[in-house]
């Protein structure tokens, strides 16, 4: 009889499973790590982003970055020839003097923008110190109030979240630069002292179509 024939035999494939995705690493303040990376375009020459984004060179040219501000005692800044590099080293905390580079900072943000630049201004999560900073710049240079800043850049980054120090400082700038007040200082009711009264709701339907970022 014939022998059998034995051909090349594959083994069948293995049943599919089904892998649930990771989950997203949260540090300890709440904040997800994947929110933390984004660089956020907060205006068409300004963008606000943490220091890991900050450090990532083709990250920077494909966004168009010709001057990084960097606001922190933490980080070095990295030398590259193409990029302007201004360092702001204070800490993240609320007796750090940050309004007296409000004008300075947002002089810059000008500057860069009429030479046809960009900026971006980072701190380490870019949450505290660099937000109060487009934040002044946006009082400055775009004549918007406080409140209507803050309701701006935390549509565009929505993890912002200024420390009380700096919240006084910007109320105090705004009142010197405008001559009035949109948000105001009053005591926590779970005994945190002085917050700021600010609203979460959307920015005003007039700054979209200004702005015109998508």
């Amino acid at each position: 009889p014939a022998a059998p024939h034995r051909g090349n035999w594959s083994r069948p494939p293995a049943p599919h499973r089904q892998h649930s995705p990771p989950p997203v690493p949260v540090l300890r303040a709440g904040f997800p790590l994947s929110g933390l990376a984004a660089m956020s375009q907060i205006t068409p020459c300004l963008y606000l982003s943490n220091g890991s984004a900050a450090a990532n060179r083709p990250l920077l040219a494909s966004r168009g970055i010709t001057c990084v501000v960097n606001v922190t005692v933490e980080l070095p800044s990295p030398h590259w020839p193409d990029v302007e590099h201004v360092t702001v080293p204070l800490p993240d905390l609320p007796h750090a003097p940050l309004s007296l580079y409000f004008d300075t900072i947002a002089d810059k943000v000008r500057s860069v923008s009429a030479r046809q630049g960009r900026t971006l201004i980072h701190c380490v999560a870019g949450i505290s110190r660099s937000a109060s900073l487009c934040l002044a710049y946006l009082i400055k240079y775009h004549q918007h109030s406080l409140l209507q800043a803050y309701q701006w850049v935390k549509a565009r980054r929505p993890i912002i979240r200024p420390n009380v120090g700096f919240w006084r400082q910007l109320v105090e700038y705004e009142r010197r630069v405008s001559g009035r007040n949109s948000v105001k200082m009053v005591v926590s009711g779970l005994g945190l002292g002085l917050i700021p009264q600010v609203s979460q709701r959307q920015p005003a339907s007039g700054l979209s179509p200004f702005w015109a970022l998508r």
